[in-house]
């Protein structure tokens, strides 16, 4: 049972806890409006950009019959200070659930031990559990999760999109190859906790065989000082037509967007056939709305 829980990663959930919330958004997918939410104030704070999530979240809390408050993170008292553990027992005497987008994964952390409601990542630095739902539950539409042999992340390893893959696709039951340089494979807390994961630092054996290729940008946001060092690196990691052909005739290509073009995927890839990264964004909107509804909802 989800309800009341906080949703910090994906390894907070059990294999049918995820199944749960895959079997909601199906039937979210079809019935687009719902009172579900009826009555539930729920607050999104943004320290960080937003398209997809701010987006899916806001137009999915109000067809679930709720209210969202969208809030930069400089424009509560965080930005002059305050505590998020002060900020956390504030929020708590206003609404039902804190949905943030943040740098710092302890931020989260640390709110979740003080509050009574719950508290819902949608992105830290270590891990970006809603993404990671939507992720697994594209390739459950597209191909299906038990015909799955092979699904394959390429380019830097020590990544929350990553790590949210890894810790999914563990419960699971998946086979996971990462494809990523030497000194950019995932944290080592992440590798202990997970199952049926291969590292590995040539990029042709990671795609071998997959049936499904997923890759991220190389300099996520927080990381602009290393982009030098970093476009030396991860070129051979590119998700291109050459390297993609080592995959199955028929496989699908994901990213979590923004992709930027021309560095870590080509566009022959992103526009191709086998792309479903518009699939994938818009099952944002969906799975997020199923777990909400789990959460909040009678």
């Amino acid at each position: 049972m989800l309800k009341g829980k906080d949703f910090l990663s994906l390894n907070d959930l059990t294999a049918g806890e995820i199944r749960e919330i895959f079997d909601l958004t199906k039937k979210l997918k079809k019935e687009k409006f719902s009172d579900v939410l009826k009555g539930k104030t729920i607050i999104l704070i943004f320290q960080k950009p937003s398209t997809r999530t701010r987006v899916s979240f806001e137009a999915g809390i109000s067809q679930l019959g709720g209210k969202p408050i969208v809030l930069n993170w400089n424009e509560l008292q965080l930005g002059r200070g305050e505590t998020v553990e002060d900020t956390a027992r504030t929020l708590e005497r206003y609404a039902d659930a804190v949905v943030a987008r943040v740098f710092s994964h302890e931020d989260l952390v640390r709110m979740a031990k003080v509050s009574k409601i719950p508290i819902i990542n949608s992105l830290s630095d270590f891990s970006h559990p809603c993404q990671g739902l939507a992720d697994l539950f594209t390739i459950e539409e597209k191909i299906g999760l038990n015909k799955v042999s092979k699904i394959t992340y390429v380019g830097d390893g020590n990544n929350n999109v990553c790590h949210s893959l890894m810790f999914g696709c563990s419960k699971l039951g998946l086979n996971l190859a990462i494809g990523c340089p030497a000194g950019y494979e995932p944290r080592k807390e992440v590798i202990e906790k997970t199952d049926g994961i291969k590292i590995l630092n040539d990029p042709i054996e990671a795609v071998k065989d997959s049936d499904v290729v997923y890759t991220d940008v190389w300099i996520s946001m927080g990381m602009e000082k290393e982009a030098e060092k970093r476009m030396k690196v991860f070129p051979a990691f590119q998700v291109n037509k050459k390297l993609f052909e080592y995959a199955k005739r028929d496989a699908i290509f994901m990213h979590c967007l923004p992709a930027h073009r021309g560095m870590e995927v080509t566009d022959e890839i992103v526009d191709s056939e086998n792309s479903v990264v518009w699939d994938q964004a818009e099952n944002r909107l969906h799975t997020q709305k199923a777990l909400l509804a789990l959460i909040l909802g009678e």
